[in-house]
């Protein structure tokens, strides 16, 4: 029985799987208020699909790429409750989820601001490369690089500034990843410590 969350992007998500069955699902766009919506939609979930939390087996949980402040949020919730439950907690990445179940060549990127795209490449679902941060002409030349023909996927906030690189590629634009396909991966990932995936610092600065 699996609980997946992420709060990483522009969206709050959740799902409740019991092996491969989906019991309750749902996803919210919103920009900011990840930390007040997340609890009570997991608790609104639970009661949907008839769930103890004492059921839980595992929880699943987005790592980034993606907001500061959303990744902390989704993180610190899902070690929580691992910690009640005594139930392992494993991390997937934002970008391996947005991949997750599209055939074919799939370019997931998060639009990062400054000139920069949160990239990775997929082939079938399998990985091509690590996720990074890159410049749209670093994005374009890597692309050009890894594609080997076939139907083309680019997903993401980030997909339509990659709009052009491939004639014919479908441009998605998700709030997130799907709650299913994070559930899914995390059934399969390996436990080992959770941690945020930053790929550059942080905006912010300290004052002087």
């Amino acid at each position: 029985m699996i609980l997946a969350l992420d709060s990483c992007l522009t969206a709050c998500s959740a799902a409740i799987l019991d092996g491969d069955r989906v019991l309750a699902a749902r996803s919210e766009a919103m920009p900011r208020g990840h930390q007040e919506r997340l609890a009570p939609m997991v608790r609104e979930l639970a009661a949907e699909a008839g769930v103890p939390f004492k059921a839980l087996t595992r929880v699943g949980v987005t790592v980034g790429p993606g907001s500061f402040t959303g990744l902390r949020v989704g993180i610190a919730f899902a070690k929580g409750i691992g910690a009640a439950l005594s139930i392992p907690v494993v991390g997937v990445g934002t970008l391996e989820a947005m991949a997750f179940g599209r055939a074919g060549f799939v370019a997931a990127a998060i639009d990062a601001r400054r000139g920069q795209i949160y990239l990775q490449l997929f082939g079938d679902g399998a990985a091509l490369t690590a996720p990074d941060a890159v410049t749209l002409e670093t994005a374009a030349a890597r692309i050009a690089e890894v594609y080997a023909g076939g139907p083309a996927t680019f997903t993401g906030s980030g997909a339509p500034l990659l709009e052009g690189i491939l004639a014919g590629a479908v441009i998605e634009t998700p709030e997130g990843p799907d709650p299913v396909a994070i559930a899914r991966l995390a059934a399969a990932a390996p436990v080992r410590p959770v941690r945020p995936l930053y790929l550059r610092a942080p905006d912010a600065k300290l004052p002087i």
